[in-house]
């Protein structure tokens, strides 16, 4: 398939993941919550983590050794909600006031990012099985003539599945995952 252009992004999801150790073996088993829909973003970049080890021998690269670590990278969105402050970020929300409340104990949790480009045209859907989202910054400005929409960036560290190295998948609008991509987290081996 050809691809010519891409733009936008859509269909923003995330599935909250629980890794569970085996007692006996030592083996992890991944498993997600189902996805929820994540409104307002804006853009994703993700870049490549890690690099190639050369190993010379007779006076040149004998053997190239790649290594893939995943990806970082950026999603800015328009804004946090409050089911990812709870959910991702482990904050807390106060059943009679309704106040939600980070704690220095808040603990992450790593979740899989789901998502699709408006103007791709061979359709594809994308997911990246295990990142872990950094908190955004706290900003704004006042307004003046012109209003400036503020929106929130996430630093993201995406990291190989614990029980698989599976970092990503990628589905056409042709193969049989793509209709429910967003109700379950897609299997990949």
């Amino acid at each position: 398939m050809a691809n010519k252009v891409k733009f936008g992004l859509k269909n923003v999801h995330y599935a909250v993941v629980t890794e569970t150790t085996d007692a006996q073996t030592g083996a992890i088993t991944s498993t997600y919550t189902t996805p929820k829909a994540w409104k307002g973003a804006v853009s994703i970049t993700m870049d490549p983590s890690g690099e190639s080890s050369p190993f010379y021998a007779d006076d040149s690269v004998f053997y190239d050794v790649p290594v893939n670590n995943g990806y970082t990278g950026t999603l800015e969105i328009a804004d946090v909600p409050e089911d990812v402050e709870t959910d991702v970020f482990g904050y807390t929300k106060d059943a009679t006031s309704g106040i939600v409340v980070e704690k220095s104990t808040s603990t992450r949790k790593y979740i899989a990012l789901l998502f699709e480009f408006m103007g791709d045209a061979e359709k594809r859907r994308f997911c990246f099985y295990r990142c872990m989202l950094q908190r955004p910054s706290v900003a704004s400005s006042t307004t003046n003539e012109t209003v400036e929409v503020g929106t929130d960036s996430l630093a993201i560290t995406v990291s190989p599945r614990p029980d698989d190295n599976v970092i990503k998948a990628r589905a056409y609008e042709s193969d049989a995952a793509y209709a429910n991509w967003y109700t379950a987290v897609p299997t990949a081996a």
